[in-house]
C-alpha cells in the first residue's frame, strides 16, 4: 500500500468521523426524524454532492449511527463484565454500565431504543451490534450454576420454537425456559432505562437509582442466578 493511498484513506476516515459527529449533534437538536444530509454538509462547510460520496442517503447515515450506538452500548456492557467473578456481580455490573451509557448518551440511546423513524427500515447489518448486551448477559448465565425455578409454566409452542432457534443461533446450552427468562430480563433492562430517560418515572420512582438496583437483583433471581 502506497503512502498516498494510506494518507487518502486516513483523510477519508477522519472526514467520515466528522460527518457522523455533526449528525449526532443534529440528533440532539432535531431528533432522528429531522436528520438532514444537507444540514450536516452545511455545518461542515461541504457541498451536498461531496457528502453523498461518503453517505449516499440519509438512511445509510442513520444506519452507520445506529450501528455505532449499538456497538458503544455493547462495548460498555462487555467492558464492565469481569469473567471469573461472582455471576450476580457480573450481572449487576452489566446492567449498571448499560444504564450509565444510556444516561450519558440520551440522544444516541433514543436513536436505537426510542420511537421508530418514519420511512426508515433498519437493515440486517445492525443485528450483530444490537445483540451485544444480550449476549453479554447470556455469557453470565452460562458461567454459573442456576438454581431450579419451581412451578415454571410450560412455554407455548411458538415461544418454545423461537427459543430453540435462539439457542441454536447463539450456540448455547441454555434451556428454552431459561432463554425465555433471559429475554424477559433483557426487555426489563431496556424498559427500565427507557422509562427513566423518557420521563415515565416522574411522580413515582424518580430518581430511579434504588428502583433500578432492586430490579437488577430481582431479574438476577428471575433467571436463576445463584
Amino acid at each position: 500500500m502506497s503512502a498516498t493511498s494510506t494518507a487518502r484513506e486516513r483523510a477519508r476516515a477522519e472526514l467520515t468521523h466528522e460527518i457522523k459527529e455533526a449528525a449526532r449533534r443534529q440528533l440532539a437538536e432535531v431528533g432522528a426524524h429531522g436528520l438532514s444530509l444537507r444540514a450536516v454538509a452545511r455545518e461542515l462547510g461541504m457541498v451536498s454532492s461531496a457528502l453523498y460520496r461518503y453517505f449516499p442517503s440519509r438512511d445509510q447515515l442513520l444506519t452507520a449511527l445506529i450501528i455505532d450506538a449499538y456497538d458503544a452500548i455493547g462495548e460498555a456492557a462487555e467492558s464492565a463484565d469481569k469473567p471469573g467473578e461472582d455471576p450476580r456481580e457480573r450481572w449487576r455490573a452489566i446492567w449498571q454500565a448499560t444504564r450509565i451509557w444510556a444516561r450519558e448518551h440520551p440522544h444516541e440511546y433514543a436513536l436505537i431504543y426510542g420511537s421508530p423513524i418514519p420511512g426508515y427500515q433498519a437493515p440486517q447489518d445492525t443485528i450483530a451490534s444490537a445483540a451485544r448486551v444480550a449476549l453479554a448477559l447470556v455469557e453470565v448465565i452460562k458461567s454459573g450454576a442456576l438454581r431450579p425455578i419451581p412451578d415454571s409454566p410450560e412455554l407455548p409452542d411458538q415461544l418454545r420454537k423461537q427459543a430453540d432457534v435462539l439457542i441454536a443461533t447463539l450456540g448455547t446450552d441454555l434451556s428454552p425456559t431459561t432463554m425465555t427468562r433471559m429475554l424477559m430480563a433483557w426487555t426489563q433492562l431496556f424498559g427500565s432505562i427507557s422509562f427513566e430517560l423518557f420521563g415515565q418515572y416522574v411522580g413515582s420512582v424518580d430518581p430511579a437509582d434504588a428502583f433500578f438496583a432492586h430490579t437488577t437483583r430481582q431479574m438476577a433471581d428471575f433467571v436463576g442466578l445463584v
